[in-house]
């Protein structure tokens, strides 16, 4: 685990989360910050790169260039009407582009740039990748990334490629629904076997910009989702601004202000509408809002208590019921047949969101997960079962298609007709591959799009022109079959085409030998998974059904013929990047990569030349502190010089170089640092001192035994003493002349002996009389051992109470060896 670690990102509108999956179980990483969650804020400033919570904190001072709410851009286009909802809430500038996609306006390293959500978006996913890296001090490659169910193919296409700019190989962008559902699952171990009833379970997810219900069915080792509705325009945000609305009227009226003519104090007004509506879901009393230097320099206030931001809220509140009883119905259970509802994400807190959510389904809600980090663990856990390098234990996902997906094609010029047909219905199991049939001359195209009701103004999905079709040697029509696949990611696509060329032989085979052989070729390119055998042959057959032409054959012979599978080419027109595009917008986030590390350099060594002037300045002006280190004609000129390079730092110096910093501060610590040595040799010199004469003392008490004939020393020879006596001799002579020297020794000079030449002198001492004075006496001779034989009673008896001890000490090694045995 440690060589590689897997990662989940909780990808949300207002902030993300990273989790990782370790050896112990999940963990949400914790940012540069040490907070968990990470705002989904990039900015822009005339140096660098703003990410996270840094570009948080400075969104008020920084409005214009500072992105957020990303999420709602990716992958659609400017004139989306939910896209022009979206701009009305943001302050900073969004353009249309020449192919009528989005642009970000923005002023970066003081020139005009324009970047798409998906490229600010891998920004921050670059953001949230570093601190993973940062935190587990490994190189972060796989991951999976939450998406919210309702997502179609063109935004979940859009997040892939944001990902490919950070550098990050999704292993599956996972539904935020089901990401919540393993994380609830995965720990359960009383859930039902697999041939009992299944547990239903009912989650309701709102969070900051969107409502999403789903129910879902456990049994042991596996999770199924039964159904998902969702409202993806209702959120904590959309309270907020129902809250913000009604204080902008009371403070028109009490003030005469209109804080919407003003974006920052505007958004000054929604950060703390935000804190009201949390301390609303803890109280029911009147709560007081108040903000200083609101506008035109005037102090405001007002009061709102729960019970009339839920009078406001009706309509939200109305919502929430309608998408609750959609998820009830089309998850085909009755009340009775859930067993609990889980609620997570940080509105669900609302006790008016609660009390709807009990009204609906007849139970309190829950609260077994971490209302903000479920998801982000969720995608941990897909990733470590993903990942090959991570021992899971078995745990099978079976997701479901939120929307309803057709496909159609043109009529043939040989005589098939158009058609379409419904491949997929609303929650059909995914990810999951379909076979469709088709009898073609030359190459045509099939073209998917949604049906039903979907959250994005363009229901087209793709078309796809299958390619290198051509007649059979009569110039008929051939079988070319067509594989329809929504993929782990969620995202329909054609994964493959083959045509299958006839040949005939001038044997004969029964009719059902011949379809026996073509069933045969058919399961070649199949799904895997049998269970989804018989969906695959469906579709073939109302394939058939809607155009495709019957095989035509003798009832009773027909000639044998050998059936040859050719793989044909597919040029697929979706949206999204090109990988040129991709390739080009990497390549530009590299750079901007780069020219940020550098800034963080040049920051840096700015921050430490500043720190070390003020430091340095305040430590010799203290006549605590190194004052009495430097004479005073010294300290004054150092003084007038820190003052100096304190004015270049907010003048010429401003925007150096990391260099010009770094010689600055080699330079300034040329003349500090001696005058701190001085200050620290001081201090330490009477305490290395009084060490040296600790081991002289040990080693005089020595001597002093040695002439009073203790046994002890006995052993040591004449020279040994007399080697002893000298160095304890020369030794204290040594250290009474560094006493001398250093007692009466200038503090601005440097020190006339160091400690290190103090403590090296004690070093060299304890080297030459340790060894003497521990030196063990010789061993004596030990005497010849006396056998005597045991009389037979006394043998038993010893011999008995032998094996009784040797019992013993079995069995205190066993007890040993038990308690250090490792446990599993």
């Amino acid at each position: 685990m440690a060589a590689m670690s897997v990662i989940g990102i909780d990808l949300g509108n207002e902030s993300c989360y990273v989790a990782v999956a370790k050896a112990g179980g999940i963990e949400t990483i914790a940012n540069d910050y040490s907070l968990r969650a990470t705002p989904a804020c990039v900015a822009f400033s005339g140096k660098n790169r703003i990410l996270g919570v840094a570009a948080k904190n400075q969104q008020v001072t920084n409005m214009k260039n500072t992105v957020y709410g990303l999420k709602r851009l990716l992958g659609r286009k400017y004139k989306d009407s939910h896209v022009q909802r979206e701009i009305q809430m943001l302050p900073y500038t969004v353009v249309e582009e020449k192919n009528g996609g989005i642009g970000i306006k923005v002023n970066y390293l003081n020139e005009e740039y324009k970047f798409s959500p998906e490229q600010c978006l891998a920004m921050l996913l670059t953001k949230l990748k570093d601190i993973a890296t940062t935190a587990l001090q490994t190189p972060i490659n796989d991951c999976v990334i939450s998406v919210p169910s309702y997502f179609t193919n063109n935004e979940r296409k859009a997040l892939l490629d944001s990902a490919a700019i950070a550098g990050l190989n999704v292993l599956r962008l996972f539904n935020e629904t089901t990401a919540t559902a393993l994380a609830y699952g995965i720990y359960k171990q009383d859930l039902p076997a697999p041939e009992e009833k299944p547990r239903n379970i009912v989650f309701v997810d709102c969070g900051q910009s969107s409502l999403q219900v789903y129910a879902c069915a456990f049994q042991k080792g596996k999770l199924k989702m039964l159904s998902a509705a969702s409202d993806p325009y209702l959120g904590g945000r959309d309270f907020d601004l129902l809250i913000a609305d009604y204080f902008c009227k009371h403070f028109q009226t009490k003030y005469n202000i209109d804080a919407r003519s003003n974006p920052r104090a505007f958004l000054r007004l929604l950060t703390e509408v935000e804190k009201l509506k949390k301390q609303m879901s803890a109280n029911s009393t009147t709560l007081p809002l108040g903000i200083e230097c609101f506008m035109n320099d005037k102090d405001v206030s007002g009061q709102m208590k729960r019970a009339d931001m839920e009078e406001l809220a009706g309509n939200l509140l109305q919502r929430i019921e309608v998408t609750l009883r959609q998820c009830l119905e089309e998850s085909g259970l009755s009340v009775e047949e859930i067993h609990s509802v889980e609620i997570v994400g940080g509105s669900t807190r609302m006790p008016a969101i609660k009390h709807i959510i009990e009204k609906v389904f007849n139970k309190t809600p829950s609260t077994t997960l971490n209302q903000d980090e479920a998801v982000s663990r969720g995608c941990a856990l897909q990733c470590a079962i993903l990942s090959p390098a991570v021992r899971v234990r078995d745990f099978s996902v079976t997701d479901v298609q939120n929307y309803a997906i057709s496909v159609s094609w043109d009529a043939s010029p040989g005589g098939e007709s158009g058609g379409d047909i419904e491949v997929f219905p609303k929650n059909h199991a995914v990810p999951f591959s379909k076979m469709l049939t088709f009898y073609r001359q030359e190459p045509f195209s099939i073209r998917a799009k949604y049906t039903g009701n979907i959250p994005y103004p363009d229901r087209d999905i793709g078309t796809w022109v299958i390619k290198d079709i051509k007649p059979n040697a009569e110039g008929k029509p051939q079988k070319v079959k067509v594989k329809v696949r929504v993929n782990l990611h969620g995202i329909m696509t054609i994964s493959s085409a083959s045509m299958y060329e006839a040949k005939e032989s001038a044997e004969t085979e029964s009719v059902e030998e011949q379809q026996q052989q073509q069933h045969h070729a058919e399961s070649q390119t199949a799904q895997r998974n049998p269970d989804q055998q018989q969906n695959h042959d469906e579709a073939a057959q109302d394939a058939n059904n809607s155009g495709a032409t019957a095989e035509e054959g003798d009832k009773d012979k027909k000639k044998k013929q050998s059936v040859k599978s050719v793989e044909l080419p597919i040029e697929s027109l979706t949206n999204g990047f090109s990988q040129v595009e991709i390739n080009q917008f990497t390549e530009q986030e590299f750079k901007m990569i780069a020219f940020d590390k550098q800034e963080k350099e040049r920051a840096d060594a700015r921050n430490a030349f500043e720190e070390y002037v003020y430091e340095l300045r305040n430590k010799i002006s203290s006549e605590d502190e190194l004052a009495p280190y430097i004479l005073e004609s010294d300290r004054d000129a150092l003084i007038i010089k820190l003052e100096d390079m304190e004015n270049w730092l907010y003048e010429d110096g401003e925007d150096c170089n990391k260099q010009i910093y770094i010689d600055k501060l080699t330079q300034l610590k040329s003349i500090g640092e001696p005058v701190q040595t001085r200050k620290i040799e001081c201090e330490l010199r009477p305490v290395v001192i009084e060490d040296f004469a600790k081991s002289l003392q040990l080693a005089m008490k020595a001597i002093e035994a040695v002439k009073a004939k203790d046994p002890k020393y006995a052993h040591l020879t004449g020279e040994e003493v007399s080697k002893l006596d000298q160095a304890i001799s020369a030794s204290y002579q040594w250290l009474e002349q560094t006493r001398g020297k250093t007692a009466n020794a200038p503090k601005h000079l440097p020190p006339p002996i160091t400690v290190a030449q103090i403590r090296q002198e004690k070093a060299n001492f304890e080297n030459m009389v340790n060894p003497i004075i521990n030196k063990p006496p010789p061993k004596e001779p030990s005497p010849p051992k006396e056998e005597k034989l045991p009389t037979g009673d006394q043998s038993k008896g010893t011999g008995a109470a032998d094996q009784a001890a040797d019992q013993q000490n079995n069995s205190e090694k066993q007890e040993e060896k038990m308690e250090w045995s490792p446990t599993n």
